[in-house]
């Protein structure tokens, strides 16, 4: 493995003669009789593995060898293992990969020196490559394969190995956002406001504005891992049997993930039952105060003129 300071690919690919003695122990990964591709000065190294923190470039090569007498054609890409990756980040390219974990198309920060190579009969190309990993890629691991694929009609494909390790502290932050409640459901917003992926875990609490429980759910899962930077919206039903009749309720709303301080959102909710029944009170109230004051008021202007 080489690391380049800048991301920059070698121009050149370099051809040598086909050497039988000199390849027969070098660990195949496919192709067929007739090529091979492999990790390039690499001692029969089978895969290959890069390591390096976040806004690095990392350099490696391939061997592609044509033991046949005519002419062959290759075509150069890289892929994502489904479901293989712990970290996450952004890529782009007609080759991107998918990474499921995370969601990340990091099969896009491979380049090849050039993507399609025609080598000679009995001679080896040696492809350089680079892995260009953004600034913004949290720590983790990513694997995957880098393809070689000969032209239609009779199209054949080999593969060899990647392993890419994004090294870095891991910086696990969650948040719980836009909380708001209505008579059908209490919606929120979980934010990876870290590094790495977070399984996170919420707790809801309801009380009435005497302190009784009118709604409680235990802690639970939210599915899937939350990535970097995310946001997931959580909608979570607000059942009739639970439901605040005329009486004003408080949502708590905690969340937690491994390695992350507790995230806790509060609002409060007045049924429109509740404006009704308040305004009504108040509306009693407001009459019952006035209709005292006129009667203390009609009293004393008959106490000023009753004859002393």
């Amino acid at each position: 493995m080489r690391r380049a300071p800048v991301p920059a690919l070698m121009a050149c690919v370099l051809l040598s003669l086909y050497a039988p003695a000199a390849t027969a122990a070098t660990a195949t990964e496919g192709g067929g009789p007739d090529w091979t591709v492999t990790p390039a000065s690499g001692g029969g190294r089978p895969s290959l593995y890069l390591e390096g923190p976040p806004g690095t470039v990392l350099e490696d090569a391939l061997s592609l060898t044509n033991r046949g007498d005519r002419p062959l054609t290759l075509r150069l890409g890289a892929d994502a293992d489904a479901g293989a990756g712990t970290g996450a980040g952004a890529g782009s390219g007609a080759d991107a990969g998918r990474d499921s974990g995370t969601g990340a198309a990091w099969a896009g920060w491979v380049r090849f020196a050039t993507d399609r190579v025609t080598v000679p009969p009995r001679t080896r190309a040696d492809v350089p490559f680079t892995v260009t990993v953004p600034t913004t890629t949290p720590p983790g691991d990513h694997t995957g394969t880098l393809t070689a694929t000969t032209a239609p009609p009779r199209a054949r494909e080999a593969t060899v190995p990647l392993r890419l390790r994004v090294t870095g502290p891991r910086l696990p932050a969650l948040t719980v956002e836009n909380l708001r409640i209505d008579s059908d459901a209490i919606h929120y917003t979980l934010v990876n406001r870290g590094n790495t992926p977070l399984d996170a875990h919420v707790t809801l609490h309801a009380k009435g504005t005497r302190g009784t429980t009118l709604l409680h759910r235990p802690e639970h899962s939210t599915g899937r891992a939350l990535p970097p930077a995310a946001r997931r919206p959580v909608i979570t039903p607000w059942p009739s049997d639970d439901r605040p009749g005329l009486d004003r309720v408080t949502v708590h709303v905690t969340a937690t993930a491994a390695g992350t301080r507790r995230a806790r959102a509060e609002a409060t909710y007045t049924p429109p039952g509740a404006v009704a029944a308040v305004w009504t009170t108040g509306t009693l109230a407001t009459a019952a105060v006035a209709a005292a004051a006129g009667t203390a008021l009609r009293r004393r202007r008959q106490d000023r003129e009753a004859p002393r």
